[in-house]
């Protein structure tokens, strides 16, 4: 499944818009508390605890949206847009939201 930002793929015609689809991961407070606590981890201004956090709430996004994507018949999904948030209170977890257009592709 091709999965883009852009509006249109070149070299494809889009033939069907099925929908909007959403992909969404939610990381909870164990893992800031995880992260502070090994402060050690950080490295030159960065921290590969969080990184792997981030990493792997992003890639759950995008399995849950081509699956919906699949789901309708769907073959891309185009505009995609990405969003990070912090929820919770006092900031206790992490989104990532990820949405865009599932759309039947063929061949130009």
């Amino acid at each position: 499944m091709i999965l883009t930002t852009t509006p249109t793929i070149e070299g494809k015609n889009i033939t069907q818009y099925h929908g909007i689809v959403i992909g969404e991961a939610v990381m909870g407070a164990n893992m800031f508390k995880d992260l502070f606590a090994s402060i050690r981890d950080i490295v030159g201004g960065r921290s590969g605890a969080y990184e792997g956090e981030l990493t792997k709430a992003r890639k759950l996004a995008f399995s849950e949206l081509e699956q919906e994507a699949r789901a309708m018949g769907a073959n891309a999904v185009v505009g995609i847009d990405i969003d990070y948030q912090v929820i919770g209170d006092k900031g206790s977890m992490l989104m990532v939201s990820i949405a865009g257009t599932a759309v039947k592709i063929t061949e130009a």
